[in-house]
């Protein structure tokens, strides 16, 4: 993901997982914030925008693409952008059963199988897959149980109708954060006791994930120029969080659907077009309850709440191609998002209070002109409109905050690609200028517990470029039998505008968790007797950690190498022995720091230099 510019994923420790498209990290104490995700054609996030993309096994995805920028047009609400997952690669039409393993430093385990059995019209794909790590510090220990399954059955000839969905059981501990002083001491400590609150591991800090996801999705060819594709789903999560001061308890609920349809002009020489029109829906009632923390155990109800959240929109795409060049495209969505509460304990109400945000319209209107055959420029202008998520309506601080708005803003984008004839090298830079405001941000009370507001506006220039070329192009001869190297660049030039806190202002600093600027290169080479030797280099400049700027995490190298070998046993089967090295130089680094921390605990040391190893198989 990382070497996508623009994207940044981290992993906090095992099994805490960060997804930033554009700096969307801003208000995220966890997880992911204000980019919408797509499960094959069902959405992965739920009707309150929060993601569990931590719940799913990463060798159980087949592709992934990103659409970075807000983009309404088929997706509804989020100013950060849009990651579209294909649990099954659909192209791969055969026969199959696959194993692997990996093992490595600090305890790594990852195990996984599959298959897939295809007949006339019948594709049917099962994964599974078992990983635990114990991680660099100490109560870093996690596991995770993945099951996904797939069906897809074809009829009328090019019709479809498919099943799929998975379960995952998560579980993983919270070390918590660190001062600089307790960096130095010891980065591989959990957060430590103080004489007034007990720290991660007397807490039995952690979180458990227990999620259900499952949907159908029918696929109907109504002539050869029409098509309608239906879908619905449903989700059930079991989540449970033993924190610092309290302990939460969580029973999500979430059903929708998403149906849509495309049609497709008669194609001529030097014209066509296609549009597409639709709506999708979906409702998350949740069950937020939070107990006291007695180290570890479940005690006393502090607040049970039951929150319901409903949002739906309706959205038409245009896009037009003129002479074999120019490609227009026109959009727009219109979005409806609101929630109703209920107290059970201990204001004990017994009805409902609603609060419903007024509809926005998210337009899009898009470019691109390809100059020769080889070179296309583009430029496109978007509404992004986020509205907030249900864990910042009712955060850890278990009031429900009926106050809080919607964040928008205007995001306007050029840039170009240029690639050789036979397409061994490729080039795409992108330039952007997105205006975030009444933006939300996350703020902590004495005691740690959080709560949300709107604080102003972020003004966030930024430029992406992406560079990849074959120096040596494959082939079947010689020592060096393939070269590719390539870069991906992140400059953002991200501040706060007209924004503030209860007692002071940030006009003009820099934007919290996001680096100034990014370089990942990589290259990958092939030998004889199918070797391959991969490796990357990650240059990430210092990251603010506070809004006043005083605090900052270290700018860091990270080198990491993958060698491999690849077998073909007969006509059917293949062999791939691996091996890698991750943090060569031995770099002391922080991913998935806490940002505005109380007490200044910011810091989350990752890994020093380790190793791993495996095999995969395919027969």
């Amino acid at each position: 993901m990382n070497t996508v510019p623009g994207v940044r994923m981290e992993e906090r420790s095992p099994g805490s997982y960060r997804l930033s498209v554009r700096g969307s990290l801003l208000r995220s104490p966890f997880g992911i914030r204000d980019v919408k995700i797509y499960y094959d054609e069902l959405p992965l996030t739920d009707a309150g925008g929060n993601t569990y993309l931590n719940t799913i096994d990463f060798n159980s995805v087949q592709g992934l693409e990103v659409l970075k920028g807000p983009d309404g047009s088929l997706f509804g609400a989020n100013s950060g952008g849009v990651v579209l997952i294909s649990p099954v690669n659909r192209f791969d039409k055969s026969n199959f059963v696959t194993a692997g393993f990996t093992g490595g430093s600090y305890g790594l385990v990852h195990e996984n199988a599959g298959l897939q059995n295809v007949s006339k019209n019948n594709q049917f794909n099962f994964n599974q897959s078992y990983q635990t790590y114990h991680g660099y510090r100490v109560h870093s220990d996690m596991y995770r149980h993945y099951f996904q399954l797939s069906d897809k059955l074809t009829y009328g000839g090019v019709n479809s109708i498919k099943v799929l969905g998975f379960y995952s059981d998560l579980n993983y501990e919270t070390p918590g954060g660190l001062t600089l002083a307790q960096v130095a001491t010891n980065p591989r400590m959990a957060r430590p006791s103080t004489p007034f609150v007990p720290g991660a591991i007397a807490q039995h800090a952690g979180i458990t994930n227990k999620m259900t996801y499952g949907g159908v999705v029918n696929e109907w060819h109504i002539t050869d120029r029409i098509r309608n594709v239906f879908a619905v789903y449903g989700t059930y999560v079991d989540f449970t969080n033993p924190f610092i001061t309290n302990y939460e308890q969580r029973y999500e609920r979430t059903y929708g659907m998403r149906t849509y349809f495309e049609f497709a002009g008669q194609q001529k020489s030097n014209f066509s077009w296609k549009a597409n029109v639709g709506m999708e829906w979906s409702q998350t009632n949740a069950d937020n309850n939070d107990y006291g923390n007695r180290f570890g155990v479940r005690d006393t109800a502090q607040s049970l709440d039951k929150v319901n959240t409903g949002t739906h929109f309706f959205f038409a795409r245009y896009e037009e191609t003129v002479a074999n060049r120019l490609h227009v495209e026109a959009a727009a969505s219109l979005n409806f998002y609101g929630y109703d509460f209920r107290n059970v304990y201990p204001q004990m109400q017994t009805a409902f209070t609603k609060q419903t945000f007024s509809p926005q319209v998210m337009p899009r209107i898009a470019l691109s002109y390809q100059i020769t055959n080889n070179f296309v420029w583009r430029a496109s202008t978007s509404r992004g409109y986020s509205t907030p998520t249900s864990a910042e309506i009712r955060p850890s601080n278990n009031i429900i905050n009926t106050s809080l708005q919607a964040q928008f803003g205007w995001n306007y984008e050029t840039g170009f690609r240029l690639r050789s004839n036979d397409e061994s090298v490729l080039l795409d830079v992108s330039a952007f200028y997105y205006h975030l405001n009444n933006a939300i941000v996350r703020r902590l009370n004495d005691d740690g517990t959080e709560y949300y507001t709107n604080s102003g506006d972020i003004k966030q220039p930024g430029l992406e470029l992406y560079f990849s070329d074959w120096i040596i192009k494959p082939n079947d001869s010689g020592f060096i039998r393939g070269l590719q190297i390539s870069e991906s660049f992140t400059l953002s030039k991200f501040t706060f505008g007209n924004y503030h806190d209860a007692t002071r202002g940030y006009t003009g600093n820099e934007l919290t968790g996001v680096p100034r600027d990014v370089s990942v290169a990589s290259a990958q080479v092939k030998f004889p007797q199918s070797l391959y030797l991969y490796a990357q280099y990650n240059a990430t400049a210092r990251i603010p950690l506070n809004e006043a700027n005083t605090f900052y995490a270290p700018h860091y190298n990270l080198v990491q190498a993958k060698v491999g070998w690849q077998h073909q046993i007969g006509n059917k089967t293949r062999l791939e022995v691996f091996a890698g090295i991750d943090n060569l130089l031995n770099e002391y680094y922080n991913l998935g720091a806490d940002l505005d921390a109380v007490g200044n605990r910011f810091y989350n040391p990752s890994a020093l230099r380790n190793y791993y190893g495996g095999f995969n198989v395919k027969f």
